[in-house]
């Protein structure tokens, strides 16, 4: 079941469970989460957003079976995110390929993150935000009003849907902005690197790894 809203700038389709099966998003699609928490072993996965950079948003709503859902039975979905021929594209990945994993039990991969890409050419400023980004190098205003909203309800409001479209509708463009200032700086090798290496910072996460950090001192 799809529902479709329009939002000033975008079009927001809702899917309840599952992506449909012919959806074809091409080559790198732009993806993000909502969620009930920031701890991916402790809250519910809720909602995963893409987008293949043409103004369309599709949103998947994961219900659990108590409210009347599948929980993690979303094949096309699973297969999309670990297809080796389509590129994820992310910001902050290291929380999202975690949270997908013990939601969904995939490994998304391969994966590209913005934030990273902003962290390792930005490095005047310690801006790395999703808003900040578009504001600064896409001359975007995002707004994060709905940012602690329940995601976790049953039906999601308009407002709700709108701020978790906006999250993918501009990966395509900043991932465009950074990559060409990781060449000019002579990082995208190193970039890349990192990129790789996400699943398993996500699974370490998983596993208790994130505190202390693993590579701490």
């Amino acid at each position: 079941m799809a529902k479709t809203l329009f939002s000033p700038n975008a079009v927001i389709k809702l899917h309840k469970h599952d992506l449909p099966a012919d959806l074809a998003l091409g080559p790198v699609v732009a993806v993000d989460t909502e969620t009930m928490g920031l701890d991916p072993r402790r809250d519910r996965l809720c909602l995963v957003q893409l987008s293949a950079g043409d103004g369309t948003a599709h949103c998947v709503q994961i219900l659990p079976p108590s409210l009347g859902g599948r929980g993690g039975d979303c094949p096309h979905l699973k297969r999309l995110l670990t297809r080796p021929d389509v590129v994820k594209l992310f910001h902050f990945a290291r929380f999202d390929v975690a949270i997908l994993r013990a939601g969904l039990g995939v490994e998304v991969a391969p994966v590209r993150c913005t934030k990273i890409a902003a962290k390792l050419v930005r490095t005047f400023t310690e801006r790395h935000g999703l808003k900040e980004l578009c504001r600064e190098l896409l001359g975007v205003e995002l707004s994060k009003q709905q940012q602690s909203s329940d995601w976790g309800a049953p039906e999601l409001t308009p407002e709700q849907l709108a701020y978790a479209a906006s999250d993918v509708l501009h990966l395509h463009a900043l991932w465009a902005r950074l990559e060409t200032l990781l060449i000019r700086e002579g990082r995208l090798e190193l970039a890349e690197a990192c990129f790789r290496f996400l699943p398993a910072r996500g699974a370490l996460d998983l596993l208790g790894y994130d505190q202390p950090d693993i590579f701490a001192h």
